[in-house]
């Protein structure tokens, strides 16, 4: 079935489907899938190099913020410092001196660190006087948030404090319980030196500093621009962070720190950023695939039309040979395949011209005595149940019954009669199914009288077909065959049906009894006959048939046997209802 599809497929398109399936394909789905190879590769590694730009970047904001909680802690260990906060100076001198005592502890931490921006210590000690690093503890610091966060906690920890443009470490230097007044350091880090850690940690998409509550307190985009979705008086969850359609998110949380755990590093990466020189290629592979299809196309298409356009030439002048025509094809010496075929063309339509020249009249003449041979076979078949003589000695015998008062007999006869006597007054090949059923009814009526009450028959016709014409004698054989054959032998009473209907174009005669059945050898045998072109029967019986069929129909009608020994016989034929003259 695949062949007979292709062989309808012209030359010039039979060549482009080769290249297509044979070069094209390959090559696209070839740079189709290094392309997504190469993708997957790129999006892996751009993938790893963003992740450990997030855990260098968190590495690094870690120690930048380790840093000020080691200042922190350092300030609530210091013993002077302590005393300096919660002692109550009597005078200026005595705070003065006591300050000076104190100095050298901001001054290295000044100069040790320079990732922090200030260290800043609030008290609400009453004789503390307002300076560089010591301030009162007023109102407005009261009511600020990061006060407020610390101010319920009596453990002496740092804790950091982000918002969208600072961050700081806050810790209590004393536990209330244990100490007269409430001393507090914060520490803010150096902001210019936490933007370029953030500038220069290679990560190319959006970084969030999440507290653990997934608050989004401080937002880096990728455009180096802080986020503008964070502000004094709004903070930004998670779910409200801005993402693209395919987004890498990468988040590092800090795990083993009181005052950075929970705290987590969320960056956020657009597949398309990092993707983007891949796209381009894919582009390039666009326009490749393109030119690689066109280009041969328009390659093939030139050098096919040099073979469609000859071929066409041949096959023309080939079609013009059916009406006689032997013009031949115009040959220019070319040394390919078309060419050598254009030569033979010629010479074959020379030879066949030469051939019908000399020998068309004996041809016609051979036809001619073959359709001879074929009507004289077939009036043959006819004559063998045409003995006038057989009619004349029953009629005789028909009259001796009814003078003897055997009247079943005399209907017997009579019935015989007809049968001779159809044979005798039909003298065309087809009749009618009308026609043909009373011959039909004739014979079963004569088997009846031989086999008594042995034999019962019912035959049931579409009345639309019954003035459909038909090859004379084309279905009593098959009801000779079942009545002699199939019914004689069996002990029983034997049952033949018979029904004749149209079905489209075709005439359907069914005949079915419960006699002997047919052997598988014997069935066989008839389906071997039935495609034997020479032979032919003695008989008026299922062979005689066939042959008269072959001789009238061809190969138009349809004969098909079902049998079984000791389970009867079914035979279905078809008959089309134009017969072929």
């Amino acid at each position: 079935m695949l062949n007979f599809r292709l062989d309808h497929l012209k030359l010039r398109n039979k060549l482009i489907v080769i290249y297509v399936i044979c070069v094209f394909l390959p090559i696209v789905l070839t740079n189709v899938t290094f392309y997504h190879v190469t993708t997957l590769n790129v999006k892996k590694q751009k993938t790893a190099d963003a992740e450990q730009a997030i855990t260098l970047l968190q590495s690094e904001l870690g120690a930048l913020i380790d840093d000020a909680a080691g200042i922190s802690y350092l300030y609530s260990i210091d013993h002077q410092l302590g005393d300096h906060l919660n002692i109550d100076h009597a005078s200026y001198d005595r705070y003065v001196e006591s300050l000076n005592g104190v100095s050298n502890l901001f001054n290295r931490a000044e100069k040790e660190y320079k990732t922090i921006s200030s260290v800043t210590i609030i008290s609400d000690n009453p004789t503390i006087l307002t300076s560089s690093h010591i301030i009162k503890l007023e109102d407005d610091i009261r009511e600020a948030d990061w006060y407020r966060q610390i101010a319920n906690y009596n453990n002496a920890f740092p804790h950091l404090y982000v918002t969208h443009e600072r961050i700081s470490v806050i810790q209590k230097l004393t536990d209330r319980r244990y100490a007269a007044y409430d001393n507090v350091v914060k520490i803010d880090l150096n902001q210019n030196y936490v933007e370029q850690i953030f500038d220069l940690s290679g990560f190319e998409g959006d970084i969030y500093l999440l507290d653990p509550s997934n608050e989004a307190r401080y937002g880096r985009l990728a455009s180096g621009r802080p986020s503008e979705l964070i502000a004094a008086d709004r903070k930004l969850h998670l779910d409200e962070i801005p993402k693209p359609d395919k987004a890498i998110i990468l988040a590092k949380q800090y795990q083993s720190s009181r005052y950075l755990g929970g705290w987590k590093v969320y960056g956020v990466l657009d597949e398309a950023n990092i993707l983007y020189d891949v796209r381009q290629s894919g582009r390039f592979i666009l326009w490749f695939a393109g030119i690689n299809f066109f280009v041969p196309t328009i390659v093939i298409l030139i050098f096919s039309r040099s073979i469609h356009t000859r071929i066409q030439a041949i096959l023309k002048h080939m079609k013009s040979v059916r009406g006689n025509n032997f013009e031949r094809v115009p040959y220019y010496q070319e040394r390919d395949e078309v060419g050598q075929l254009a030569v033979e063309f010629n010479r074959m339509s020379a030879r066949i011209e030469n051939l019908i020249n000399d020998v068309y009249v004996s041809e016609i003449q051979k036809k001619e005595l073959e359709l001879r041979q074929r009507q004289a076979q077939l009036h043959a078949l006819h004559s063998q149940i045409n003995p006038h003589f057989l009619f004349n000695a029953l009629e005789t015998i028909r009259m001796r019954s009814l003078m003897n008062g055997e009247s079943q007999t005399a209907k017997t006869i009579q019935n015989m009669a007809t049968i001779f006597r159809k044979s005798i007054i039909w003298k065309r090949s087809f009749v009618t199914i009308r026609e043909e059923l009373e011959l039909i009814e004739c014979f079963l009526e004569i088997q009846k009288y031989r086999f008594d009450s042995k034999l019962e028959f019912h035959i049931e016709v579409d009345q639309s077909v019954m003035d459909i014409e038909i090859p004379k004698m084309a279905f009593l054989p098959f009801v000779e065959n079942a009545s002699i054959h199939g019914i004689e032998n069996i002990p029983g009473i034997g049952y033949i049906t018979i029904q004749i209907a149209q079905e489209q174009d075709q005439i359907i005669f069914l005949i079915s009894d419960n006699g002997s059945g047919i052997a598988q050898a014997n069935i066989d045998e008839l389906h071997r006959y039935i495609h034997e072109e020479d032979a032919m029967g003695d008989s008026i019986g299922m062979k005689n048939v066939m042959t008269r069929l072959k001789i009238y129909y061809g190969e138009s009608f349809n004969f098909a046997i079902a049998s079984a020994p000791n389970k009867g016989t079914r035979i279905t034929l078809r008959l089309p209802i134009t017969r072929t003259d």
